[in-house]
């Protein structure tokens, strides 16, 4: 077995308890922290140095080790948290993050960087707790395993194998001689290595240690299963003997037979005695094997656990020294035949009835852990691929049978109807693994949020919304950055100094909600602050400054948006949160990459609300067909508000040959799809057309074609990856009759419009604009 075969594992995992480590160091009250949090970070950091220690990731080791140990002297109280002190804790987290990159990477971590964050606990140690961090994690193992015979148990002198408080016998049941050398090593760095023996089937190591069995258990689950080892205290074992002479006769011990039980149901019996007692000692093969059991409980309980998973001919209970007693089926005996000599004492009486049944479905618990497996996102998308493609050949095939008799052809019709239906259904699982919960973007802001607010001086509340609400792994990644620029400027510009909120009558703490919800066949995120909102005298100044066509009469909406401009800042000074004029854009330009817009809503002195709206996958679009000419295009859905066939009154010429449509007083650019994309054949006259009400970055433009031929959901195809960027274009599909149709971009097609109209102005002689010259119809710009 290669070792490195498991390297993504560790890696994987490793970084689960990172992120569960940062987690808890920013839920940390500093005043009174919680001991189950501590103890989980301490744990984490406990875990990764073992299976770094297994893998030969020295500077993921050494560090790690350092940092349990401050984090030890934490939990025991021997050091008092402060705020500095978890901001030094949060930076050694990101150290570690940094280093299982390299090893990721197949490279060595930053050699200054480790060396830096070890003086930085060392230093740590030293001034709060008065000591030096032992450094021996970098060293070697306590104990080298060697291979030695299986009967030759290794030993040391007799004062220090004594049963002694923390020593414990660690059991590998059915490990490799490799891995049992691997395992002794890595207890070795918990504490030390009294003794070990034994063959490959049953190996047992006596360790003297002051770590929990938790944390001895995170350790050897990186190279083992749970079911290869078993722990416990040296008192409460005893060596493999006879069983005539391995027990005495001791209140409450009795020997529990199995007969013809297999190695499966052997291990769930001995794991359910454990939880009536203490399991002394256990021997045997499938046709016999004993397990005597030190407890306080009757016969008749030990009888109702164990006849859930065996037979009641296959069990024999007995006292220490007693004779064997078979259990008696009751449902043919009436009742079980117990020795008197087995009866419980008064003060011991048991409760049956409430212990059997917690007892009887501790077996079925056992589920959860195969309810999840990793899968490669290769692996994942290949599978959505082919989903996709099972889409377009059934609607080729349901395309074929349309036009066929529904009698003579039923049996045909019916079987495409059943087919429409599964394929929906196989599509909509499919989708269903890539999408995961919110909560894997907004677990990161509380770090952002508490650091940006240290920075700025301000004081922050953090309040999360709808961290269940699931989107496609390929957005969430993607939204991680534009959603952070969105974050620091709330915090930067929105919500003010708490000295000013006291003045204006807030409350000196400042609320930041991140929330997301579904909508239709998008997700909206949503970035509130309860600050002083936008100053659209500010923002209407710096425009100009900047050099921007604005006026007065703009739209509050169309104001919020300036702050998307390139380079457009309100920030009095440049700091290293904000006002560099560099982001704002990005986030624009990335969340449209992403099928998107961005809608801000703001009130003076209340607060402002900036809103993503996204499709809630990349790969599946819900889309209007629209004919222009003989070309077919498809519309997101989601753009699409209302249609209609547009009036000669409603119809205004602006100055050029610019034209808008009015729509219940409001005037909205006219967009001629075939003018944009020279298509051939089309409806030239504009009463003759139908006009497509959508909407695109935060504006409604009105969009003129030919035909509305109906709602359908298509495959997404990325043209840009197949083909090449084609303006006013954002991706394509493949349609049930083989055709491919363009899949059309708002806000792109509209900018693509007005280039051309710049272009065509001075030999414009459609006979649509002509029409507009009307005196009726002319309007002064």
């Amino acid at each position: 077995m290669d070792i490195t075969d498991f390297y993504d594992t560790f890696f994987e995992e490793a970084e689960e308890l990172l992120a569960d480590m940062e987690r808890y160091l920013l839920e940390l009250d500093v005043d009174e922290p919680d001991t189950e949090e501590l103890n989980a970070i301490f744990r984490a950091a406990h875990s990764i140095k073992g299976g770094a220690g297994t893998f030969g990731f020295d500077a993921l080791q050494k560090t790690t080790h350092l940092f349990e140990n401050l984090l030890d002297h934490t939990r025991k109280g021997e050091l008092t948290l402060r705020r500095d002190i978890v901001d030094t804790f949060l930076e050694t987290k990101d150290m570690l993050s940094d280093q299982l990159d390299a090893y990721r990477n197949g490279d060595e971590p930053d050699q200054e960087a480790f060396e830096r964050i070890c003086q930085t606990l060392q230093q740590l140690a030293l001034e709060e707790i008065g000591q030096d961090l032992d450094e021996g994690g970098g060293a070697a193992p306590a104990v080298k395993a060697e291979p030695e015979p299986a009967a030759t148990p290794t030993s040391v002198p007799e004062a220090e194998t004594a049963a002694g408080a923390g020593q414990r016998i660690v059991t590998l049941l059915n490990v490799g001689e490799k891995d049992r050398q691997l395992l002794v090593e890595e207890l070795g760095q918990l504490g030390e290595v009294v003794s070990h023996q034994g063959d490959e089937q049953r190996y047992e190591v006596v360790l003297a240690s002051t770590d929990s069995d938790d944390d001895i258990e995170a350790v050897m689950c990186f190279i083992i299963d749970a079911e290869q080892f078993q722990i416990r205290p040296v008192d409460a074992a005893q060596p493999d003997v006879p069983a005539d002479s391995r027990v005495s006769a001791e209140e409450g011990q009795r020997v529990i037979t199995l007969l013809n039980v297999g190695e499966k149901d052997r291990q769930l019996l001995v794991e359910e005695l454990g939880q009536l007692g203490d399991v002394v000692s256990q021997q045997g093969d499938e046709a016999r094997y004993e397990v005597v059991l030190a407890s306080s409980v009757s016969n008749d309980d030990i009888e109702a656990v164990m006849c859930f998973i065996v037979d009641a001919d296959q069990l024999q209970i007995t006292t220490v020294g007693g004779a064997a007693s078979p259990v008696v089926d009751k449902a043919k005996a009436g009742a079980a035949t117990v020795p008197a000599e087995a009866a419980p004492k008064a003060e011991h009486t048991p409760k049956p009835a409430a212990k059997a049944p917690a007892k009887a479905s501790k077996p079925k618990a056992k589920g959860p852990e195969t309810s999840s497996i990793r899968v490669s996102v290769d692996k994942v998308d290949q599978i959505i691929n082919l989903v996709g493609e099972l889409i377009i050949t059934q609607s080729m095939l349901d395309q074929t049978v349309s036009d066929m008799d529904a009698v003579a052809d039923s049996a045909l019709l019916n079987g495409m109807s059943l087919l429409q239906r599964n394929a929906r259904d196989l599509q909509e699982s499919v989708m269903s693994i890539r999408m995961i919960p919110m909560d894997f973007v907004f677990s990161r802001f509380p770090r952002v949020v508490r650091e940006t607010a240290g920075k700025l001086g301000k004081e922050i509340e953090l309040v999360t919304e709808g961290e269940s609400t699931e989107l496609d792994k390929s957005l969430t990644e993607r939204i991680i950055d534009p959603l952070t620029h969105l974050v620091r400027n709330s915090l930067d510009h929105g919500i003010e100094m708490p000295e000013d909120r006291v003045a204006a009558g807030k409350p000196r703490t400042g609320r930041l909600t991140l929330s997301a919800q579904h909508q239709g066949g998008n997700i909206l995120i949503e970035v509130i602050d309860d600050g002083a909102g936008l100053n659209r005298d500010r923002l209407l100044a710096k425009a100009r400054e900047n050099g921007l066509p604005v006026s007065d009469s703009m739209s509050d909406d169309e104001v919020w948006q300036l702050i998307f401009a390139p380079g457009f800042s309100t920030a009095k000074a440049v700091t290293d949160v904000s006002g560099r004029g560099v982001g704002m854009d990005v986030v624009k330009r990335n969340i449209q990459g992403m099928g998107g817009h961005v809608e801000i809503m703001s009130k003076a002195g209340e607060g402002t609300r900036i809103r993503i709206v996204l499709p809630l996958t990349l790969a599946i679009l819900d889309g209007m067909s629209i004919k222009v000419g003989g070309e077919m295009f498809i519309l997101p859905l989601s753009a699409v508000l209302e249609s209609l066939q547009p009036a000669k009154e409603d119809l205004y010429a602006m100055a050029g040959d610019d034209v808008v449509l009015k729509v219940r007083d409001e005037y909205l650019p006219v967009v001629a799809v075939h003018e944009a994309l020279d298509v051939p054949d089309a409806k030239t006259k504009l009463t003759e057309t139908i006009a497509v009400i959508v909407q695109g970055e935060g504006r409604r433009y009105a969009l003129l074609v030919d035909d509305l031929v109906g709602q359908q959901q298509v495959v997404v195809k990325n043209l840009e990856t197949n083909y090449r960027k084609v303006p006013g274009v954002s991706a394509a599909t493949i349609l049930g009759d083989g055709s491919v149709a363009l899949i059309l971009d708002i806000t792109g097609l509209h900018r693509l419009s007005r280039a051309k109209k710049e272009v065509r102005r001075p030999e414009r002689t459609y006979q649509s604009l002509e029409a507009l010259t009307d005196k009726e119809l002319e309007t002064s710009s």
